[in-house]
């Protein structure tokens, strides 16, 4: 695909976003994804499938890598944005074919005899266990399965299935189309739309002649159905067929072998629904069995924690307010006498600015989180806003990119305005702009060439295309690094930072301590890591089980608490390394809060032993470990920003507070 389609792709949400913002409110305002659309009776509409995809492997396949019946005008590709591409998402067209309203039992095709090749990948499709990820007007297919005497809720369905017991392996080759539809009678909406896959917003306008049905509802009921194939073979593509149940006996099912020959049919029943158009996402959204108690326990944890919190930090802030009213109520030769006789953070005044080591280093991670931190956040709440539905697929990372992008001129105002308070001078500010610029992307681009040799050798549709690399590369100098560096030439004319105290020539030595300062540091993180741990097991849930995710506003709540959390940890370990005569505070305060990313990464560990148990093969193992390492990576450094500046402002308001002659 040209590198231009990727350019107009990519712009495309954020052009939405500003005409969203531009136009008017009205009485009905609606952004679910995708624009409304209303079928004619018999209108025909064809079903669209995307890569198919394994919670076994985590590697996605073309479709149409399998023997597959292909559509009459061969297969058509829909534009992509970069947000799927990224996702590995490969969206083609299929011959699958619905009249609106018009239940019917078809024929599709009949391959030729299978041959080794095709009859080994089949089979090991199906036993990987490989899902089929269909689509009828921007609605995922939906399954049924029950597990226990419980209804379980699914999105596709498998290639094939190998039973106990039994040594063959069967394709899933007759599909049970259930397609609900909504009877509308629109009066009074105008919709203006991009497209089949863009946004849409509805105006209460006037509008005759928009009488219809509307799709609200996608079901499947997977069949294996053995066929004769040389009777079948006489039929034409959307014949007409007789209408079968699925067998139960294995012995009348479509076995995967060499030379066979397998025929694709499906039926189609349309049944008419009270669910309207705005909640037809509300099938795939909800969760699962129990989810109330689920909340319950965050909603409990996180309060308890945010309490006690809470009360630390009023008993910390009140001992700091009676250490400096009592310093303060001295005279100067009692204040002597005082520094004499006591210990503590106030003895550490001449070395408690002192630089620390590699100081530039600390500058670019701080730059880089701040800029990581702006786009979590803004991204989640434009997803609690409800611009980044699961129907516009590929949006939420497209628009995490861009964010990160623009993002990069505060990068570059923050590390270099930090250079320019440890040192003095804003000599050295465009060598910090730059490696500011190029650390985060560096790793980033790094780890993903490596995953990126792994799937093209697995012939994966995961794998980035060489021109959408090139994409990236100039997305990110063309953009970013120039903003980074218009931010730190920002930084060298923003006003400097001044230390309240001087710092001495020669460094005063720190007491030996009992035990490592850096243990303390470590186990600061499991405070942060104990708001987020439940809701990160739904977010791992939705990106290697292929769940939706969509509770923006919980997360968005959780993400509040885990600032408030990182910065009362962060000080207080501060606070406790200066009591103590510990002036290097600077990387502690960094990865007080940063340690939180050492256990969520143990944690994805954790889920992938235990919870994913499924997960098969050291290449899908590799591409887990990786993906976790990047999540990780960029939680620690925004965690620990937050706590480093946090750290900052509480060390230079500190010592302002203190006379000093």
């Amino acid at each position: 695909m040209a590198g231009a389609q990727h350019n107009s792709c990519f712009m495309a949400p954020l052009l939405w976003t500003v005409l969203l913002l531009a136009v008017s409110p009205g009485n009905a305002f609606y952004l679910p994804g995708s624009y409304m659309h209303t079928y004619s009776q018999g209108e025909s509409i064809s079903a669209k499938v995307n890569s198919l995809t394994s919670i076994e492997t985590e590697m996605p396949f073309n479709y149409y890598s399998l023997p597959y019946c292909r559509p009459k005008g061969g297969i058509k590709k829909s534009a992509e944005n970069l947000g799927e591409l990224l996702m590995g998402d490969q969206i083609d067209n299929s011959p699958y074919r619905f009249r609106v309203n018009v239940n019917e039992s078809l024929f599709l095709c009949t391959t030729k005899g299978l041959n080794e090749n095709d009859a080994k990948l089949l089979k090991q499709r199906a036993r990987d266990l490989y899902q089929v990820n269909m689509m009828l007007d921007n609605l995922p297919v939906m399954r049924f399965t029950e597990q226990n005497g419980v209804t379980v809720q699914w999105t596709g369905f498998p290639v094939g299935y190998s039973p106990a017991g039994s040594s063959e392996d069967y394709i899933i080759n007759h599909l049970k189309f259930k397609v609900l539809v909504h009877e509308y009678e629109g009066s009074n909406v105008e919709i203006i739309g991009t497209g089949e896959e863009g946004s849409g917003v509805i105006s209460e306008i006037d509008k005759k002649g928009m009488s219809g049905y509307q799709i609200v509802g996608f079901q499947v009921v997977p069949c294996s159905v053995k066929r004769n194939a040389e009777d079948f073979s006489k039929l034409n593509m959307y014949d007409s067929i007789d209408p079968v149940d699925c067998p139960v006996e294995l012995k009348k099912a479509q076995v995967i072998r060499q030379q066979e020959r397998i025929t694709f049919t499906y039926d189609v029943e349309f049944v008419k629904s009270d669910i309207r158009w705005p909640s037809r996402w509300d099938a795939y959204l909800k969760m699962e069995a129990g989810s109330k108690f689920h909340w319950f326990s965050i909603m409990n944890s996180l309060m308890v924690i945010l309490f006690l919190a809470g009360i630390v930090f009023v008993i910390f802030l009140r001992t700091v307010r009676r250490d400096l009213t009592r310093y303060e109520e001295l005279d100067k030769e009692a204040q002597a006498q005082m520094n004499e006789e006591l210990s503590g953070w106030k003895l550490v005044v001449g070395d408690v600015f002192r630089e620390p080591t590699c100081s530039k280093l600390l500058c670019i991670m701080i730059g880089d989180g701040v800029q990581i931190l702006g786009m979590a956040i803004v991204t989640i709440v434009f997803a609690t806003l409800g611009f980044m539905s699961p129907a516009s697929r590929g949006m939420l990372l497209t628009g995490m990119i861009v964010l990160y992008l623009f993002l990069g001129i505060a990068a570059g105002y923050v590390s270099v305005r930090f250079w320019r308070t440890i040192k003095g001078t804003s000599e050295g500010w465009r060598s910090v702009s730059w490696l500011t610029a190029c650390f985060f992307p560096g790793v980033m681009f790094t780890v993903l060439t490596v995953l990126n040799f792994v799937l093209w050798k697995s012939d994966s549709t995961g794998a980035l295309p060489i021109s959408l690399f090139f994409t990236l590369l100039a997305l990110w100098f063309c953009i970013s690094v120039p903003l980074t560096l218009v931010g730190g030439f920002l930084g060298t004319r923003a006003e400097q930072i001044e230390f309240p105290v001087r710092t001495n020539q020669i460094p005063r030595e720190i007491p030996a301590r009992k035990y490592p300062s850096w243990l303390l540091v470590l186990g600061a993180g499991t405070l942060p890591f104990g708001t987020l741990f439940i809701e990160l097991f739904f977010i791992l849930s939705s990106i290697w089980l292929g769940r939706f995710y969509y509770v923006f506003g919980f997360l968005l709540i959780v993400l509040l608490l885990l600032v408030v959390v990182c910065a009362e940890v962060s000080v207080v370990l501060t606070y406790m390394n200066l009591c103590v005569e510990d002036w290097r505070w600077w990387w502690k305060a960094f990865f007080a809060s940063g340690s939180v990313a050492l256990y969520v990464f143990l944690y994805s560990i954790n889920y992938l032993v235990f919870d994913l148990r499924s997960l098969s093969g050291p290449v899908s193992a590799m591409l887990y470990v990786g993906y976790s390492f990047l999540m990780a990576f960029a939680i620690m450094l925004a965690t620990g920003t937050i706590g480093f500046l946090t750290s900052f402002a509480f060390v230079h308001y500190l010592f302002s507070s203190v006379k000093i002659d």
